[in-house]
């Protein structure tokens, strides 16, 4: 069974030790560092090398979105998921905006958190539809300029395959689906932000429900 090592940014001690709790309950999930402002969750990233990040977005020093945008500028495979007690569209756009794979909203169930964040150490970086149509909403009120209009340069494998994230399929959903590996469509998967110049699984879904009535 694969373990993953979480590092937890956050400045509450009482906030730390309940999300400490929470992990240290999943076997799969084990907890390595602390730390207690941006500056030190970047310092420690690149001590621990984690697999996860878990980052507080107001912290001290460095805020949560400076922090995850120093760490994905250093090391741009570690994922980072930002920690609100909010579900704000602003802050979910700035946390994709600068680097995150994901935005956990603190008052989920304990079972939620542990779905999410393993679906996202695994690939699949579920969304929920509310999440999702607070993020759309807030590209659709910014800029699109840097957001390709259609799925042109796509192959007919790959409009399949973005058709099932449009529909909400995780990869192992999508292997069964078109009958073929979980590694091929992570292969696909890639190519596909690759073209349309996406950097995560995150705006990868909201791109494809957005553009659902094109393809």
């Amino acid at each position: 069974m694969k373990t993953y090592d979480i590092l937890i940014a956050d400045d509450s001690e009482t906030a730390r030790k309940a999300i400490r709790i929470l992990l240290d309950a999943e076997p799969r999930l084990r907890v390595v560092a602390e730390a207690t402002n941006g500056k030190d969750a970047v310092d420690m990233a690149m001590q621990w090398m984690p697999d996860l990040v878990l980052m507080d977005i107001n912290m001290p020093v460095l805020n949560g979105f400076q922090a995850t945008q120093v760490i994905k500028r250093e090391l741009p495979y570690m994922t980072v998921v930002m920690l609100s007690v909010s579900d704000d569209a602003a802050d979910l756009f700035e946390a994709i905006r600068n680097g995150a794979q994901g935005y956990l909203v603190k008052s989920l169930q304990p079972a939620e958190w542990v779905t999410y964040l393993l679906g996202i150490l695994e690939g699949d970086a579920p969304v929920t539809q509310p999440i999702a149509e607070k993020i759309l909403a807030e590209f659709k009120a910014s800029s699109t300029k840097d957001i390709p209009s259609a799925p042109s340069t796509l192959t007919s494998r790959e409009r399949e395959i973005l058709q099932c994230v449009q529909q909400g399929f995780t990869n192992k959903g999508i292997a069964e689906a078109l009958c073929i590996s979980e590694n091929t469509v992570k292969n696909h998967l890639k190519n596909i932000m690759a073209k349309l110049h996406i950097k995560n699984r995150v705006q990868l879904a909201i791109y494809a429900r957005d553009h659902a009535s094109n393809d």
